[in-house]
């Protein structure tokens, strides 16, 4: 299978920030090694980018009480690894072109639930947003240093 071939995956992704301009990250259930990310998922067709956020924020962390801050107004791409090619995704897509949201959580800690229907994380915590690239798994690194500063506009 050639992967120059597949299409990258239409998706987006979520920052969320709490009061203390913290982002919350999440172990994933598929990946459990010491690596972190932030809410992102797949759009469905015919579906806007900022219905797309709020759904896939609130199925993967039962958020839904937010203030949107910022859409990135560029998007970000990310290559799978080769050996991810063909098992990720049921093997329809490279990578995925993402548009991101900045949002600022707006309720307690304690409203959020990685226990959902169908969970994808097994731990959550929040961190600084310049630590967010030492975090994320290797071919995610770079979305993410250029969204550091994105976020940082909204921290100080």
């Amino acid at each position: 299978m050639k992967s120059k071939l597949l299409p990258l995956r239409t998706g987006v992704g979520i920052i969320v920030l709490n009061s203390l301009n913290k982002v919350f990250v999440a172990k994933r259930k598929d990946n459990p090694i010491d690596k972190w990310q932030m809410p992102q998922g797949g759009v469905d067709p015919g579906e806007n980018m900022l219905t797309a956020m709020k759904r896939e924020l609130e199925e993967e962390t039962s958020i839904t009480n937010i203030k949107l801050l910022k859409e990135i107004d560029y998007w970000l791409e990310y290559q799978l690894p080769n050996n991810l090619i063909g098992i990720i995704w049921k093997g329809k897509y490279r990578g995925q072109k993402q548009k991101w949201f900045i949002v600022r959580y707006l309720d307690r800690d304690d409203k959020i639930n990685i226990n959902t229907k169908n969970p994808e994380f097994i731990a959550w915590k929040r961190i600084d947003p310049e630590t967010l690239p030492k975090v994320i798994v290797y071919f995610k690194k770079p979305i993410y240093e250029k969204l550091v500063p994105e976020i940082l506009k909204f921290t100080h």
